[in-house]
């Protein structure tokens, strides 16, 4: 492999790698990780509608968003460049972020599909869009991916985002109820990466108004999210309303907790992630697809 980014694991990732037994495993899983954008993902991300990304705000804290177009916004015009023609929301946290270079993590998911692609680089504003300029390019599983087909409404405009350090009440429900999230992380050296996470209804757990957990269930044992939390503690949290188009993004620090107490708290828990929540932000209507209802993937716990 020749990459930019990880010509091999990093110390955080290797480290928890080894202390879950799956080194072997995981020298495997780098085989799949490319610096360029094959043919055949180039035609994935045309067909996309959303994108999610995650980023530092340039003050320290990562935060997750999400963009969205009509199919074709997403465009590889090389094997070494993406293209976003889109641009966040004045009330997105990652707005001024995403106004100059930044290093960002990339994932695109396709519910319908059950299918999702990961790059990792450097992103710059240019043309009311973003250029991404790619390091890494990943494939994952389907696991833990809800069924979903998206409708897109034309009459949609984000509203003004709603800014807080803790949970409302009815921000604790959305979350207690998600069956998907997604969480940016980053190494010590600032390189960023975005992952998802999915489950059943309640697989979240809202421990008080400032503090969460999540399990963390059989994976491609690369560890690349618990790996930069071995490194930084930093992590952005995304839950969007798939009903609605209103995004929830949380701002934090999370660690893993390896103990058999904390993983038997969640059914098929292999270990837990506990975040402590820093700054929240929520903005009506941020995307304007609506979401089919879900069809849960076979392998949530």
């Amino acid at each position: 492999m020749t990459s930019q980014r990880h010509p091999s694991y990093h110390r955080g990732e290797r480290a928890v790698q080894a202390r879950a037994g799956l080194l072997d495993q995981a020298a495997f899983g780098l085989n799949g990780i490319r610096s360029t954008i094959p043919e055949v993902a180039a035609g994935f991300l045309a067909g996309q509608h959303v994108v999610f990304l995650g980023a530092d705000d340039g003050g320290g804290r990562l935060w997750t968003t999400m963009l969205t177009g009509e199919p074709g916004f997403l465009q590889a015009p090389d094997s070494r460049t993406l293209t976003v023609a889109a641009a966040p929301a004045e009330a997105d946290p990652l707005a001024e972020a995403l106004s100059r270079r930044v290093e960002v993590g990339v994932i695109a998911v396709e519910p319908g599909t059950r299918r999702r692609m990961r790059i990792n680089g450097v992103a710059r504003p240019r043309d009311g869009g973003l250029v991404v300029e790619v390091e890494q390019v990943f494939a994952n599983c389907p696991k833990y991916i809800q069924k979903r087909e998206p409708t897109p409404r034309a009459d949609v405009v984000p509203g003004a985002g709603r800014s807080a350090s803790v949970l409302s009440d009815e921000q604790r429900h959305r979350v207690t109820t998600a069956d998907t999230f997604f969480v940016t992380t980053a190494s010590d050296e600032g390189k960023v990466d975005t992952s998802h996470r999915g489950g059943n209804p309640g697989f979240v757990h809202v421990l008080s108004e400032d503090r969460l957990e999540w399990p963390d269930y059989t994976g491609n044992a690369m560890f690349l999210t618990l790996g930069n939390l071995e490194l930084r503690p930093d992590a952005g949290l995304l839950f969007p309303d798939w009903e609605t188009g209103t995004s929830l993004h949380l701002t934090g620090t999370a660690a893993v907790d390896w103990s058999a107490r904390g993983a038997a708290r969640h059914r098929g828990a292999q270990r837990v992630v506990r975040f402590d929540i820093a700054g929240v932000v929520e903005v009506p209507a941020l995307s304007p697809l609506r979401w089919s209802a879900p069809a849960y993937s076979r392998f949530n716990p």
